[in-house]
């Protein structure tokens, strides 16, 4: 296993500065890291420095909340495109979620979808689970896949918990092989990373790179 493949080398600290952005961005180019994982306003510089090094450019839309309208989140997928994001994660709208709202999660979600396949990149849905039941987090999944995304993701790394083997053992269950599931949120080891994907992770959001790399 090529546990550098697996990750997503994030930095969403709001007061990273561009010395910190630049940093992370040599560290993926140096591990071969899967993406660098930034906010939205670092995504044309971080483009720029991959370009051609085969790290994708990750960003993150309508973060941390989710509870951003639906024609905000497009319009930020979109200028994050412009500027060179081929992954988008977004965070869906936890409290029409929660609120069985179906209907508007999955709209929300397949906006996001439709805009970002039609640029030809990839949407990974941030259902945030520390803030959900076993139910919820079920639905939440059957959602995003009936909405065309292409992963789902445990957390943001900014609510009350991260990614627990369990909850991605679930994720999985749900969906199949047939969408990405990204642990994210307090993956600090080799150990914590390598259990998330036994469990069924296919991609890990992770600020503590460079030390899990690094373990003897």
């Amino acid at each position: 296993m090529e546990l550098a493949k697996y990750i997503d080398h994030t930095l969403l600290k709001p007061e990273a500065t561009q010395d910190q952005v630049t940093q992370v961005i040599n560290e993926a180019k140096q591990y071969g890291f899967a993406s660098v994982c930034i906010n939205p306003y670092w995504v044309r510089l971080t483009a720029q420095a991959l370009a051609g090094t085969g790290v994708n450019t990750c960003t993150v839309i309508g973060f941390p909340l989710g509870a951003t309208s639906t024609a905000s989140k497009v319009f930020e997928a979109q200028q994050a495109m412009k500027d060179g994001a081929n992954e988008l994660d977004m965070v869906i709208n936890i409290g029409e979620l929660k609120a069985k709202h179906d209907t508007a999660v999955l709209t929300d979600i397949q906006a996001l979808a439709d805009a970002i396949h039609a640029a030809g990149q990839h949407l990974k849905v941030i259902i945030e689970t520390a803030l959900l039941t076993e139910e919820e987090k079920v639905r939440a999944c059957e959602l995003s896949e009936k909405a065309g995304a292409d992963f789902v993701k445990t957390s943001t790394g900014f609510s009350t918990a991260g990614a627990t083997v369990e909850d991605v053992k679930l994720m999985r269950a749900t969906v199949g092989d047939r969408l990405g599931v990204k642990a994210s949120g307090g993956i600090h080891t080799r150990a914590e990373a390598e259990a998330m994907i036994a469990a069924g992770a296919s991609r890990l959001g992770v600020s503590a790179s460079v030390a899990i790399m690094n373990e003897k």
